[in-house]
C-alpha cells in the first residue's frame, strides 16, 4: 500500500487516546492533550525546521489560547521568533507562513472533532501541510522525547512575538480567482454557518467584498458549538430550515477551522460536501482548463466533469498532503477531497472553504439571471454513494486483513484493482474502496455507482468476502 499522509499512530500508556499522525495530532484537552504534550510536539517539530520564525494560529475553541500560549512561550524560550495569527482559518495560516517566509507553522485545531478535543496541524515553509516524509520525522522525534524530559534549555536570547493578521491577504487572493463584478451585479443572499469556529474571520470580509447580502450564524469564534461541528446532513438537520426562513439564495456550512465547505439549496436541501469539489471543478474548467486531482475516496462527479471537458483527473491516496503532492506533480489547476475541501494553487496549497464559496457564487452569477444552486447541483453527474464500516475481530487484523483484501479483489473479477491506498476496485460506472482505519479496529467501505442497487450489492459482496 502507498504511504498515506493520514496514517495514524496511537501512543502507548503515556497517552492512550492521543492520536498522532504524520501531519499533526489531536486529543481530549486536559486528559490526553495537555499543554505539556503540545509543547513536546512543538519541540519535536521545531527540531526538524530550518532557522526562521514559526507561525501559530488557532480556531475558536476555548482551549486554544492556553495551548497557543504554552507553545509560544516554549518557542520564544529556545530563541525562535513567533508570528501569532490569533484566531485564523487553517488556509489563512498557510498563506501567512508562505508570505512571511516562515520556517513553518502550527495551526491549533481539532478540525471537525467535538468541543472537548483540540489538536495541532503542521505546515512546511511552503505554507502547505507537511508531507508524509517530513511528518514522520516529527513523529519519530516526538516519540523519542520522554514526558519528563526537559525539551530544550533556554536560549541566551529570547525570541520575539509579532502579530500578523492574514485576513486581508486571504480575501485578496480568493477574490482574484473569480469575476467579482458578476457577483456584485447579482448580489446573492448568502446564509452562512461558521459553526462558532474561525471561518467568519475571512468569510465576512470576503462576502462583503463580493457584494453579497449576508446572514451569518455561529460567527463568533468562541468554540461554543451549536451542533456537532462536522458539516454532515445529520449534524446540520436543525440548521437547514433557517436557510429558507432567511430567504437566502444558498446555504454554506464551514467546519471549525474553515478548510471544508458543505452546501445547501435555498429551500434547505443538503447537497453535501461531495458536491463541493464537483461544483468548483465546473467553475474553474472554463477559465483555466487543465488537470485536476481528487483522492481515491472522492465522488466520481469531478472525474466525470473533467472527462466531459477533455481534461485529466488524477487520483491520489486519501489525505490532503497526498492530494497536494499529486497536484504539484501534474501541474493541476485544482484539487480537492470529498469532505468539502477545495485546493486552489492560486491561493494556497491548503483546503480552503473560501475558495469553494467564491467559485460556487461565481457559477450562480455567470448568466443574465441568477442561477439557483439547486439547478447547478442537479446538473452535476448523478451518482449514488454509500459508506459503511465493518468491525474487525482480532483474528482478521494484520496479515489476515491483507489476505481479506485479496479475497475481496477476487470477488470482483470484473473490476480493475488498485492498491494506491487500501484496495480500490473500478468498473464501468462505479467503484469500491476498502481501507482499514488507523484509529479504530474497523474497515471502511465506500461504494459509488449510478445504480443504487449496484452500490448495495458491491458493499454486501465486499463485506461478505472480508468476513469469510
Amino acid at each position: 500500500m502507498g504511504e498515506s499522509a493520514v496514517e495514524f499512530y496511537t501512543l502507548p500508556p503515556m497517552a492512550d487516546t492521543l492520536i498522532v499522525s504524520v501531519s499533526g495530532l489531536r486529543g481530549v484537552v486536559g486528559t490526553s492533550l495537555t499543554p505539556d504534550v503540545a509543547v513536546r510536539y512543538a519541540a519535536a517539530f521545531a527540531d526538524t525546521l530550518p532557522p526562521g520564525p514559526i507561525v501559530i494560529g488557532r480556531d475558536g475553541r476555548t482551549s486554544g489560547p492556553m495551548l497557543a500560549a504554552a507553545i509560544s512561550n516554549y518557542l520564544t524560550g529556545i530563541g525562535r521568533d513567533v508570528i501569532d495569527c490569533g484566531v485564523a482559518a487553517t488556509p489563512t495560516v498557510g498563506i501567512v507562513v508562505r508570505d512571511e517566509i516562515a520556517a513553518g507553522g502550527i495551526q491549533i485545531s481539532a478540525s471537525h472533532n467535538p468541543a472537548a478535543y483540540n489538536g495541532m496541524k503542521l505546515f512546511s515553509r511552503a505554507g502547505r501541510v507537511l508531507s508524509a516524509a517530513a511528518g514522520k520525522k516529527v513523529l519519530e522525534r516526538f516519540q523519542a522525547i520522554a514526558p519528563s524530559d526537559e525539551t530544550r534549555p533556554l536560549a541566551e536570547t529570547v525570541g520575539d512575538v509579532r502579530e500578523v493578521d492574514g485576513t486581508a491577504a486571504h480575501v485578496r487572493l480568493v477574490a482574484a480567482t473569480v469575476d467579482v463584478a458578476a457577483i456584485r451585479r447579482h448580489r446573492p443572499r448568502v446564509w452562512l454557518d461558521s459553526g462558532h469556529g474561525a471561518g467568519s474571520r475571512v468569510a465576512v470580509p470576503l462576502l462583503e467584498h463580493l457584494g453579497c447580502e449576508m446572514v451569518i450564524e455561529g460567527g463568533e469564534p468562541d468554540g461554543l458549538f451549536e451542533h456537532l461541528p462536522e458539516p454532515t446532513a445529520e449534524n446540520l438537520a436543525g440548521m437547514l430550515p433557517r436557510i429558507a426562513a432567511a430567504k437566502a439564495d444558498v446555504g454554506f456550512f464551514q467546519d471549525p477551522d474553515a478548510d471544508r465547505l458543505a452546501i445547501a439549496t435555498a429551500d434547505g436541501r443538503y447537497i453535501g460536501e461531495e458536491a463541493t469539489v464537483a461544483l468548483a471543478v465546473e467553475g474553474v474548467r472554463a477559465k483555466r482548463p487543465g488537470p485536476i486531482v481528487v483522492n481515491c475516496s472522492t465522488s466520481g462527479m469531478a472525474a466525470a466533469i473533467a472527462a466531459r471537458h477533455g481534461v485529466a483527473c488524477h487520483i491520489s491516496a486519501v489525505g490532503e498532503a497526498n492530494v497536494v503532492e499529486k497536484m504539484n506533480d501534474t501541474a493541476a489547476v485544482l484539487g480537492g477531497e470529498g469532505n468539502g475541501g477545495v485546493i486552489d494553487p492560486r491561493v494556497v496549497l491548503v483546503r480552503d472553504s473560501f475558495v469553494a464559496m467564491a467559485l460556487v457564487l461565481e457559477r450562480m452569477c455567470a448568466g443574465e439571471a441568477l442561477t439557483s444552486i439547486d439547478a447547478l447541483a442537479r446538473a452535476l453527474p448523478q451518482f449514488v454513494m454509500k459508506k459503511t464500516k465493518v468491525d474487525l475481530s482480532p483474528e482478521i487484523r494484520g496479515p489476515a486483513l491483507a489476505e481479506a483484501l485479496v479475497r475481496i479483489e477476487k470477488a470482483f473479477p470484473e473490476a480493475k484493482p488498485d492498491r494506491l491506498d487500501g484496495l480500490r476496485l473500478d468498473w464501468p460506472g462505479g467503484w469500491l474502496l476498502v481501507r482499514s482505519s488507523n484509529t479504530e479496529p474497523i474497515v471502511r467501505l465506500v461504494a459509488e455507482d449510478r445504480d443504487a442497487a449496484k452500490v448495495d450489492e458491491a458493499l454486501a459482496r465486499a463485506a461478505s468476502a472480508l468476513l469469510q
